[in-house]
């Protein structure tokens, strides 16, 4: 079922949780372990992230180097079908602009199709790691807005290079990216939302928020994202603040603020212990707030840690 279907039938707020596929060797046991403490609390959705081929230069026996492609964390697609197969749950795999032609794309859009999975996040993506800003592949989609126009094309049976008789429809429920902070590439937050707007007219069917700690941030960007005409659901992200390193790490990477009340408690905790506790009591608060507000769902960015997530659940349901 699309996510979007359960959004219009639940009479309160629900739940969807985002997970990091293993490293290379690592089994999905792994996965499972940090999902099962989970499931009492009834997600509708499991998001799967997926990430770009990296590089590598290796030595080789001359004595020179080689430039070599790896990829830390594969199975997005694997594992999309093997949590709907174990959980009964809907599984939304993320897939990205980079490394992708637009010829690859189609091909894991047909093969989620044969799955069975319908739900699908459509985000451009990061930079590689040897990149100082993103380069699609030759003949890949730029921009997230060019690969949604890719996925609503395969829902309308239209498919790549040639005409195809009674080409099958695809039926994927589009979700996309929103930053409640705005894109740390837009020059402004009017400029973000208008290309915001472009993925909804494309036929983008809800959003889904970078993690934020300040509700205010949220409300007013949910209040700009209705007066320009944005009516699809918009779900909040959140993210727990476990580790005193998070002050640095999560500004640094998602390009998000802190409030400052929030880190003078963390700057007091003596250890990480202590941290985790007084983030599981701010997002506790912050959830509460955003349930009294009428959100429709909580996206939670449990990354493979569960505990916190649990306790917020716990105290929430």
């Amino acid at each position: 079922m699309k996510v979007t279907q359960y959004l219009k039938q639940a009479d309160g707020p629900l739940v969807t949780i985002e997970i990091i596929p293993p490293l290379k060797g690592v089994g999905i046991d792994s996965i499972y372990k940090s999902i099962d403490p989970l499931m009492e609390f009834k997600p509708i959705a499991i998001n799967v992230t997926y990430h770009q081929e990296e590089y590598e230069f290796r030595k080789m026996p001359n004595g020179l180097h080689k430039r070599c492609s790896v990829r830390k964390r594969p199975g997005t697609v694997g594992i999309s079908a093997a949590l709907e197969y174990r959980y009964n749950v809907e599984a939304v795999p993320h897939l990205i602009c980079g490394g992708f032609t637009k010829e690859e794309t189609e091909n894991a859009l047909i093969d989620l199709n044969f799955l069975g999975i319908n739900n699908i996040l459509a985000i451009r993506g990061d930079p590689a790691n040897d990149e100082t800003s993103f380069t699609p592949e030759p003949d890949g989609n730029v921009y997230a807005l060019d690969l949604i126009r890719q996925i609503a094309d395969m829902n309308e049976g239209r498919y790549l290079y040639e005409e195809l008789d009674n080409a099958t429809q695809s039926d994927f429920c589009i979700g996309v990216a929103g930053y409640p902070e705005k894109h740390f590439e837009a020059p402004n937050m009017a400029s973000d939302l208008k290309h915001l707007k472009q993925k909804v007219d494309a036929g983008a069917d809800y959003i889904v928020t970078q993690m934020f700690f300040d509700n205010r941030m949220f409300f007013e960007y949910e209040r700009r994202c209705r007066e320009i005409g944005i009516e699809v659901p918009i779900i909040p992200g959140i993210k727990l603040l476990a580790v005193k390193t998070h002050l640095n790490i999560l500004p640094s990477v998602f390009k998000v603020n802190i409030p400052e009340e929030l880190s003078a408690e963390v700057e007091k905790c003596r250890d990480n212990k202590e941290v985790r506790e007084v983030g599981i009591q701010w997002c506790i608060q912050q959830c509460k707030e955003l349930i009294a507000h009428g959100v429709p769902c909580l996206h939670f960015y449990t990354m493979g840690k569960s505990y916190g997530t649990r306790k917020v659940l716990e105290a929430l349901f």
